[in-house]
C-alpha cells in the first residue's frame, strides 16, 4: 500500500493537467517500507524525445532531487509521471525503464471526468499492483 498525502495527491493532478498534452514527472518523498508514505512531492522537467508518450528524468536532475529529498530527512519512495490519455496502468516504456526496485510508481491518467491515480510497486521483474490511501 502507498499513503499518500492529500497535498502530494493534489500537486500531482494539478501537475498532469498544466503539462497535458505532454506527460509530466517528479520525485516523490517521505517514508519507505512496507507501507510507504509519500509525504513530498519535486517536479521534474520531462526530458523524453516524446513527451507526449513517455517520460524521462534526466539522470542528474532525478539525482540532484534525491539528493534534496534525503537532505529533508526523507526517503524516495518512488516517482510520478502522468499518462494524459491513459491507460491507467503502466505502459510497455514504463515497464523497460523502472530500475527502482521498491519503489512506487505513480500514475496520473486524466482521459476521464475525474482524474484516476494509481500506484505500482516495482519488483525488480515487474509492476505490482498497490492499494493507494489518501491521509
Amino acid at each position: 500500500m502507498l499513503r499518500i498525502a492529500r497535498s502530494v495527491y493534489d500537486a500531482a493532478i494539478d501537475h498532469a493537467r498544466e503539462g497535458d498534452p505532454a506527460e509530466v514527472c517528479g520525485v516523490l518523498g517521505g517514508d519507505r517500507g512496507t507501507t510507504g508514505h509519500a509525504r513530498t512531492l519535486r517536479r521534474a522537467e520531462n526530458a523524453a524525445d516524446e513527451p507526449r508518450t513517455e517520460y524521462r528524468i534526466d539522470p542528474t536532475a532525478q539525482l540532484a532531487l534525491m539528493e534534496e529529498i534525503e537532505a529533508d530527512g526523507e526517503a524516495v519512495v518512488g516517482f510520478y509521471h502522468s499518462h494524459p490519455s491513459g491507460p491507467a496502468a503502466p505502459s510497455p516504456t514504463d515497464r523497460r525503464r523502472a530500475t527502482w526496485t521498491g519503489r512506487s510508481y505513480v500514475i496520473v491518467v486524466l482521459d476521464g471526468t475525474h482524474p484516476y491515480v494509481g500506484s505500482w510497486r516495482w519488483t525488480g521483474e515487474g509492476f505490482e499492483r498497490e492499494a493507494v490511501a489518501l491521509v
